[in-house]
């Protein structure tokens, strides 16, 4: 991983790949890339300023909001247009697994490599919550369905999954997994107890209880992290009894899901038991 050092310098921020999905955030105030080419899917956002690059032969620019598709073997390069230079983010994945989140289908072709996809861009911020911790099966399984089922949407295919009354047992028997104690749960877990493959479980979870598994588990852990603050409990005890690897990575997600870090939280209530009691 590298980083710039003042706001005005190029930086670039990546995680490992994990079971053949990897991310990545950077910025760049001029020439970005020489053309090349991935051998996976690479599906981005552009968080500020204009993004450059010449793909499939011609000139392409995505401004703020906008969102990138790239298939894999496809030649491209990147560069800014403007002083300001531009941000963005970009999920690299394995086109394998976009198969067979459709079902072994064929791979879909998107003709518009830059559009307005709110369904895309929402499932990227998914994707970079706790970035750059590492990607977990259950919260890859949640990303790449919900992904492909858009490329598929943009390519003119469309997937029409089962209700999810369908499911309604082995969706109950997914959620308690994941509300059991210990509150780890795996892709595996989840496609034991419930029968359903990763994806279909993905799919039919959401449309049910109106999250993916792994946020709802991230959403239980950090239910965990308040309770304990509350309690008075230090960050680092809170983290532990969240299922945290460590503070760090507790404050990400904290942060990620309630726009404040853990230590403010913590300040916030001890205030409002002082002035509770001074009432």
């Amino acid at each position: 991983m590298a980083s710039g050092g003042s706001p005005r310098s190029d930086f670039l921020a990546t995680d490992h790949p994990h079971a053949g999905i990897q991310r990545l955030r950077a910025g760049f105030f001029g020439h970005a890339y020489d053309p090349h080419r991935h051998e996976t899917y690479a599906i981005g956002v552009t968080e500020s300023g204009i993004q450059a690059f010449r793909y499939r032969g011609i000139d392409r620019a995505s401004t703020i909001g906008m969102t990138m598709v790239l298939h894999p073997d496809e030649l491209h390069d990147g560069h800014a247009v403007a002083p300001d230079g531009f941000v963005y983010r970009m999920l690299y994945i394995d086109a394998a697994l976009i198969g067979a989140a459709l079902g072994d289908a064929a791979l879909p072709s998107v003709a518009d490599a830059v559009g307005p996809d709110p369904a895309l861009v929402a499932a990227l911020d998914e994707a970079f919550e706790g970035f750059p911790d590492q990607f977990t099966s259950l919260a890859g399984a949640g990303i790449v369905g919900a992904i492909a089922d858009r490329l598929a949407f943009r390519a003119g295919r469309q997937v029409a999954p089962r209700p999810a009354h369908h499911h309604g047992a082995r969706l109950d028997r997914a959620r308690e997994q994941l509300d059991a104690a210990d509150l780890s749960a795996t892709a595996e877990d989840l496609e034991a107890v419930s029968g359903l493959d990763r994806y279909t479980l993905a799919r039919a979870f959401r449309a049910r209880f109106g999250t993916s598994p792994h946020r709802y588990l991230v959403g239980r852990r950090l239910q965990r992290v308040k309770d304990a603050i509350a309690a008075g409990e230090c960050l680092a005890e809170a983290a532990l009894a969240g299922g945290f690897a460590d503070q760090s990575h507790m404050t990400r997600h904290f942060k990620a899901r309630f726009g404040l870090t853990p230590g403010r939280y913590a300040q916030l209530l001890r205030r409002s038991d002082r002035s509770a009691g001074h009432a």
